[in-house]
């Protein structure tokens, strides 16, 4: 069959592996010049960057299209790190967390207070529900009672009061922990998918288990590798890519499949799997179709985000090497720079420092930065004055921190905010993941990962089920997939 893919993000790239290996003829189409989506390389100078995703989990699902494909996944060089993140409190507390749950669980206790054994319970708990959840809500659709009738979805339902579906995510954390330190901790990697852990269930605090519990992994090569391996593997398979042609309209016949016109020409084709946010896909792609699911559409998007790259003509020593650290306690010099309810209630900064080691990166003797504070999606903002003050403010923060003028230090700079995130990357209104996960039925509100209504139409990244992150994506490619055999079937 002819397959068009919409998209050289993780998940049409995912997505162009599988297709590819079954022998079908696929071509992508990618508006960009790179394949990859938000994972993206920016360079200025001297100094390159890996925009988009920062943290690598989950390599088994890279190694299942490697494995897949019959090729050797030793050859995708990665290595595991001995600490995920380096955090530094405006109160002047500083620590590492380990990538070993017993010198984490032994730090935390040491600096915040906490007991070991809830520690060790709570982290446990969180791998414990990811495992019972993850055959059911990340790696089979959600659409599809044939996919859902089976043990597993008994071993998932026996554990529902595991979840805490009554609570949020900070609810549970600041019940169980002593220190506030502690409990923002964990609230924050409800940020991974964008959403608020004042309001996201505590279910979702079983995100941070890949990180913490499984490990975080670097790229020989940066982030940028894993999209330039997918792209290799995916060319490997016989799939072509047309890069700098952007998808301008899905053609349809009678609710089916018919073409795809895109900025330079039309092709036929017998399935099209769309990679683009999936309102997007229907309100610019799909105009004319008057079956499109409102109600998915129109949930609330997750957040954005503002990112300062910058070149920093010097190193700090206490940064570590490719480490990442979170400083908190913002809230009253951040608030009132977005004035909205979308806004993570705590926006806090997130400082990452590429591998020090690799020359290619940074020059001796400097560093390149990525500063990110999380902020709500476009809804007509002043965003150039809201730069000037976060840049500001940000800067201010990390001078009193470091006991250094940074802005002195600054040699190269780029900015992305979410009037960027959705010119470049069609993200709508600059959200980075579609829905929100702001309550507990959003799981069931993400779009399938196939049309319900058009035949021989599906979707797959991290606008749709399961959601967003790179093993997801990468998941919803494979769902996709499976979901199109049945039907050929």
């Amino acid at each position: 069959m002819k397959v068009g893919i919409i998209g050289a993000g993780v998940g049409g790239l995912g997505a162009a592996v599988r297709f590819a290996k079954a022998g079908h003829d696929v071509i992508v189409f990618e508006a960009n010049e790179h394949p990859g989506g938000k994972i993206n390389n920016l360079e200025l100078g001297d100094f390159r960057w890996d925009m988009g995703p920062s943290v690598f989990t989950g390599p088994e699902y890279i190694k299942e299209l490697y494995e897949l494909c019959g090729e050797d996944f030793s050859t995708f060089k990665f290595k595991k790190l001995d600490e995920s993140f380096r955090y530094f409190y405006k109160d002047g507390t500083r620590f590492s967390l380990s990538a070993q749950q017993d010198k984490l669980i032994q730090t935390l206790s040491e600096e915040l207070g906490e007991d070991k054994v809830t520690l060790k319970n709570y982290l446990d708990k969180c791998g414990k529900n990811y495992k019972a959840i993850a055959p059911m809500f990340i790696e089979t659709s959600l659409h599809r009672w044939r996919h859902l009738m089976n043990k597993k979805l008994f071993k998932a339902l026996s554990r529902i009061p595991k979840y805490k579906l009554n609570k949020t995510m900070h609810e549970e954390n600041a019940q169980l922990f002593n220190n506030a330190k502690t409990a923002q901790l964990f609230d924050r990697y409800a940020t991974y998918n964008g959403s608020s852990p004042y309001k996201a269930p505590a279910m979702l605090n079983m995100i941070q288990h890949l990180e913490i519990n499984e490990g975080v992994y670097l790229p020989e090569h940066g982030m940028v590798q894993i999209a330039k391996s997918l792209h290799s593997l995916a060319v490997k398979q016989g799939a072509k890519f047309h890069f700098n042609e952007k998808v301008e309209r899905i053609e349809l016949d009678n609710e089916k499949i018919k073409s795809l016109k895109t900025d330079k020409s039309k092709y036929e084709f017998d399935i099209v799997v769309s990679n683009m946010d999936v309102l997007h896909t229907y309100n610019k792609l799909l105009p004319d179709f008057s079956k499109a699911p409102e109600k998915i559409l129109n949930q609330e998007r997750s957040s954005s985000a503002m990112v300062f790259y910058w070149g920093i003509n010097k190193t700090f020593d206490e940064l570590g090497v490719h480490n990442m650290f979170f400083s908190d306690d913002y809230k009253a010099e951040f608030k009132s720079l977005f004035e909205t309810k979308t806004l993570y209630d705590d926006p806090s900064i997130y400082i990452h420092i590429t591998c020090k080691e690799k020359s290619d990166d940074a020059p001796d003797n400097a560093e390149n930065w990525f500063a990110m504070i999380n902020c709500p999606v476009d809804t007509g903002q002043d965003w150039s004055e809201y730069r000037q003050r976060a840049k500001s403010a940000i800067i201010n923060r990390l001078s009193r921190e470091l006991n250094t003028d940074i802005s002195s230090l600054i040699q190269e700079e780029f900015v992305m905010d979410a009037k960027f995130i959705e010119e470049k990357y069609s993200g709508a209104l600059g959200s980075i993941y579609g829905n929100s996960s702001n309550n507990k039925y959003a799981a069931f509100y993400r779009h399938a990962n196939f049309s319900k209504d058009i035949k021989g139409l599906y979707f797959v990244g991290v606008t749709v089920h399961p959601g967003g992150g790179i093993p997801l994506a990468l998941n919803s490619a494979k769902i996709a997939f499976e979901c199109f055999e049945e039907d050929q079937k």
